[in-house]
């Protein structure tokens, strides 16, 4: 589509504006799907590993390689090499809905590695007390380690919020929507520099008010 005969205002509220409630929907979807995921990507890790709650090596040792695996794709990539199993979930490899399968794939493992992580800082004697006074190990896992762990959390999350934010601007490469699309389709491909760069200011925008929000969060709860 040629933008010769649209003004920049035409371009922003008929493009740009849309293709903006878009990533903000599948950061949104995604997010809340992956940070589900990733928490019990990251307390499976954690209570199975040897000496937790719930030791077993083998599940551990197969968590932590699939894990590995998935972190080890580029996005774009492994965006690819799983549209099979994308179609097979939703129906369709392009657009908006399409997207949120690899997002959620690509950033549960992430999110996984971070609450491991903040589980893992938790003081030990923590957990040796509440075990002394009868704690049951569901207990442990959400009063003691998950209540000291939340800080470290939400701190984690926002810059896996961050990664994801750019990862829905990737996926417009092959279609998804979203101002990665518009920014590639309308932007690069159409040598409209006003597209591409107001784009590029939206994001860093977003990227900053999500840093803000998410630092405001974690004093708050620190």
């Amino acid at each position: 589509m040629s933008l010769a005969n649209f003004t920049f205002a035409d371009i922003f509220f008929k493009l740009v504006v849309p293709a903006f409630i878009a990533t903000v929907r599948m950061v949104f979807i995604a997010g809340v799907l992956a940070t589900f995921f990733g928490f019990i990507i990251g307390i499976v890790l954690v209570v199975t590993e040897k000496g937790g709650l719930y030791e077993n090596r083998i599940v551990n040792r197969v968590l932590d390689i699939i894990v590995n695996i998935i972190r080890s794709f580029p996005f774009i990539i492994l965006m690819v090499s799983i549209i099979p199993l994308t179609r097979l979930i939703v129906g369709t490899s392009i657009g908006e809905a399409a997207a949120i399968v690899p997002l959620t794939i690509a950033v549960s493992p992430f999110i996984g590695r971070i609450i491991q992580n903040a589980l893992k800082e938790v003081d030990p004697s923590l957990v040796e007390a509440a075990k002394s006074f009868g704690a049951s190990r569901p207990q442990i896992i959400w009063r003691i380690m998950f209540k000291e762990s939340v800080p470290a959390i939400v701190s984690g999350l926002i810059l896996a919020i961050i990664n994801l934010l750019g990862a829905t601007a990737m996926a417009g490469a092959i279609g998804a929507g979203g101002l990665g699309a518009v920014a590639l389709t309308y932007g690069y491909q159409n040598f409209n520099q006003e597209v591409m760069y107001s784009i590029c200011v939206i994001l860093v925008i977003m990227v900053a008010f999500i840093q803000y929000f998410g630092e405001w969060i974690y004093r708050k709860l620190k």
